[in-house]
């Protein structure tokens, strides 16, 4: 049986890239399709430019998007993420969240929620990051005395929150490797007189421009020597291929709050257990 599936924010680029990969996986269906208010799209059928029929109509109607979805999958905005969260919850669906810019008031709305229904949240989807992350955590492990880290995002010119989700993600990884909070540590921007570089800070560039997909490169620096960790996206296709797996993944359990890496059972992958 097909697992139904519902898209928001399906007429953005994201969007058409999920619908395009769910129309094109023998096991999903394409249930639903969501829209601000005032879209010009409202009504359509993404079959219209999917190539192939499909049983949903583009709506803003929260509650008739999900009837029929058993998963709904949201690369949006926190405020219309948030309020397709309690429509999730209201009707028991479970809920991947792509969504970047949350406010740690916001990230313990989606914790909460997650103690009744199933959520994969994840600031990138891409099974490429998801193994990047695992890296730079053993390389923040093994690196620590005199290596400085710095992390450079790129990102097409219509992104809105800055640094990236998945910068930020990367910079709490190496903070918690060695002991300590991003908050504490990290560096957004430098002009001016800064005075020498503090060894234990983490400093983030931001790169805006074009129609870069996405681009990370997080740089373990010494003296003599320097090691670079990067990921680069040339597609969003390989977004919502992950966003389907991470569907996949909750379909079947009851609630809880999933990453990536639990998605791909990374920790028995790295552990040398069988998954």
């Amino acid at each position: 049986m097909a697992l139904d599936i519902c898209i928001a924010g399906s007429s953005g680029r994201m969007g058409r890239a999920l619908m395009e990969a769910v129309a094109a996986a023998p096991d999903l269906r394409l249930t639903g399709a969501l829209e601000q208010p005032g879209s010009p799209y409202l009504g359509r059928n993404p079959g219209d430019w999917l190539g192939t029929p499909v049983p949903a109509v583009i709506t803003d109607d929260v509650q008739a998007a999900l009837a029929d979805s058993r998963v709904l999958i949201d690369f949006t905005r926190p405020a219309g993420t948030l309020g397709h969260l309690q429509a999730c919850l209201a009707l028991g669906r479970g809920m991947v969240i792509g969504t970047t810019g949350f406010s740690d008031a916001e990230r313990e709305t989606i914790r909460a929620a997650s103690a009744r229904i199933p959520i994969v949240f994840a600031p990138n989807m891409s099974m490429g990051v998801t193994l990047s992350l695992a890296l730079i955590d053993l390389a923040a492990r093994v690196l620590q005395p005199g290596f400085d880290v710095e992390i450079v995002e790129a990102h097409h010119r219509h992104k809105v929150d800055a640094p990236s989700g998945t910068a930020l993600r990367m910079g709490e990884v190496v903070a918690a490797a060695r002991g300590r909070r991003l908050s504490e540590v990290a560096v957004y921007g430098r002009e001016g007189i800064t005075g020498e570089r503090h060894p234990d800070t983490i400093g983030f560039a931001t790169v805006r421009g074009g129609d870069v997909v996405g681009d990370h490169t997080v740089s373990f620096m010494a003296d003599g020597e320097r090691l670079e960790i990067s990921h680069r996206a040339s597609s969003r296709a390989t977004f919502a291929l992950g966003a389907l797996r991470a569907a996949r993944f909750i379909a079947d359990k009851p609630c809880g709050l999933f990453d990536m890496r639990d998605v791909l059972g990374l920790d028995a992958l790295l552990s040398g257990k069988r998954v």
